[in-house]
């Protein structure tokens, strides 16, 4: 296929094209830094630069470019609507007039998040499924994404098929929320349930361009969770003997290494839906973690 993939200069953008091309893709890169998998330099709010990319001919796009949690930090709100609300629609329209047949969409589980889940005020976690509504994200990266979302609904008529992936962390960048656990230790227990790695978001993203059926859906992507519902209420008070149960030799292996497992878990993604309906499953999880600190294997992250 002839894919425009946008975002191509990005951490997430490199490794995709990479691996398209090597499975007889056409890729057209798209950034607004320039790389070496980036044929066309520019934002994807441009609709100029957006029209230059599909010139090259298109029979699908994967849509990464997005500014992400992390640029709350350094973005102003304007600029999330600009490159993740205009752009998303400079994108799509592109997409429908040059006959694509297949878009996906990264978005994120961030867009479920609302204020009082990012507060910790429930009394147990927060099983998180495409089911959980009404949706009112926290700040403008989750409100821009949904949008983003919304947007890519109205494209998917007749023959057109458009995934929407809500992925979960695979950004090395530390999250505030977590508190006093940094580092690998805080990727480590996100694996649990808030995490996948970016090798199973590039899967991801390749396996819902050739699976996902006509119409639109929107799929969380994050490690399988070994955490069960009726364990809600014990995760958010005493998480660390819900892990003990199911990973007897956690504490031990974390503490070998100088990290400690969590006093409470707020949230918990549910993948279930991508496997069911698209067949699709992050092979990374925390046992596969665990097997590395065993053997003394580099970290799957």
């Amino acid at each position: 296929m002839r894919i425009v993939l946008t975002g191509s200069s990005g951490r997430l953008g490199r490794q995709l094209a990479a691996a398209l091309r090597a499975k007889d893709h056409r890729v057209t890169g798209l950034d607004l830094v320039a790389g070496p998998e980036t044929q066309v330099v520019g934002s994807v709010a441009n609709r100029t630069v957006v029209d230059r990319a599909f010139a090259f001919g298109a029979d699908a796009v994967i849509h990464t470019a997005a500014l992400h949690q992390p640029d709350l930090r350094k973005a102003a709100m304007r600029a999330f609507v600009d490159v993740n609300v205009s752009g998303t629609l400079n994108v799509l329209e592109a997409a429908r007039a040059a006959g694509c047949t297949r878009i996906v969409l990264t978005s994120s589980t961030s867009l479920m998040i609302d204020a009082a889940l990012s507060a910790g005020q429930a009394d147990r976690a927060q099983f998180l499924d495409e089911s959980h509504g009404p949706l009112a994200p926290r700040n403008i990266y989750g409100a821009t994404k949904l949008a983003a979302e919304n947007l890519a609904r109205l494209f998917a008529e007749g023959n057109i098929a458009v995934a929407a992936l809500r992925l979960s962390r695979f950004f090395p960048e530390d999250d505030n929320a977590i508190g006093l656990i940094r580092g690998d230790n805080a990727r480590a227990i996100e694996l649990l349930h808030r995490r996948l790695t970016l090798t199973d978001a590039v899967a991801a993203c390749i396996h819902a361009l050739d699976a996902a059926k006509p119409g639109f859906a929107a799929y969380i992507v994050s490690a399988p969770t070994p955490f069960r519902r009726d364990e809600a209420v014990e995760l958010k008070r005493d998480a660390a003997s819900v892990i003990a149960r199911h990973f007897p030799d956690a504490a031990a292996l974390f503490a070998a290494r100088g990290w400690t497992l969590p006093r409470s878990i707020d949230r918990v993604y549910d993948a279930g839906l991508i496997e069911r309906e698209l067949g699709f499953r992050c092979t990374t999880d925390f046992a596969a973690l665990l097997e590395s600190l065993r053997t003394g294997a580099p970290l799957p992250f």
